[in-house]
């Protein structure tokens, strides 16, 4: 999914034809996938005037189980983990199928719009947040009065 400055003025019409055929069904890359048959964690992208807010519902996790990386333009977050189950003295496995899951899902972060440099993440209550903040020339001005003379 890529990130995608809006201007609230354009009609709405266009953006839903962009917002159609941009949307991650179309991409064949395989960017955003689970390495098992697990479900990816469905994300929020909020913008807001001074940043983007990546919210992703991962419950059951601790932080120490994201790896978040930016490589160029390119943030991916992923996961790897495996689940074990520990035995008490004098028990045995008669049937033991091992559980794992992964994901990764990938974001395109424009250089010219996000300050990369100020990415921050936080995990709470079963969700993970990733705050990106916008460059200074990339912030939407107000809306400001032209005086004629």
């Amino acid at each position: 999914m890529t990130l995608i400055k809006r201007n609230p003025l354009t009609p709405t019409l266009p953006r839903f034809f962009d917002d159609f055929f941009l949307r991650d069904m179309f991409d064949w890359d395989f960017k955003n996938n689970s390495l098992t048959n697990t479900t990816l964690p469905s994300v929020n992208i909020i913008e807001s005037h001074d940043r983007f807010m990546v919210e992703m519902a991962a419950p059951g996790m601790v932080k120490d189980d994201f790896i978040i990386e930016l490589d160029n333009e390119i943030l991916t977050i992923s996961s790897e983990k495996e689940i074990s189950h520990n035995l008490k003295e004098g028990e045995n496995f008669t049937r033991r199928e091992f559980s794992y899951e992964a994901f990764k899902r990938t974001f395109h972060l424009p250089k010219t719009v996000v300050d990369a440099s100020k990415i921050k993440a936080t995990y709470n209550d079963g969700i993970l947040r990733v705050a990106i903040p916008k460059k200074e020339e990339a912030k939407a001005l107000p809306p400001r009065r032209i005086e004629i003379k």
